[in-house]
């Protein structure tokens, strides 16, 4: 596996996630409407964002934990069972931490 493409993409991504951030944080924070109906559907909207909120954060961590591994040198290998992840499962899931048969057990 080409760590330098594996790096480069979870970059990206990684600053993709910060800026969608950025913006869900800064619609979270506007002011709230004086109409109590227009003020019920922005909660809703706000309920949204925040769930898409969590699960960038979640994949964040992700991120950080892949840019770890491949600064340590880890990278591509099994956190469960040691053995080598395959090229195509790190092309298809940069992230991953596990081989294909510990994931799937």
């Amino acid at each position: 596996m080409d760590t330098t493409l594996a790096e480069k993409t979870l970059r990206a991504r990684r600053a993709e996630i910060v800026g969608d951030l950025a913006r869900i944080e800064d619609a979270l924070d506007d002011t709230p409407p004086s109409d109590w109906e227009d003020r019920a559907s922005e909660r809703q909207g706000d309920e949204v964002l925040e769930a898409h909120g969590n699960l960038e954060q979640a994949e964040l961590a992700q991120i950080d934990a892949a840019l770890k591994r491949l600064a340590e040198g880890t990278y591509g290998i099994c956190l469960k069972c040691g053995d080598t992840i395959s090229d195509a499962r790190l092309a298809a899931v940069p992230t991953a931490a596990l081989c294909r048969t510990c994931a799937a057990g």
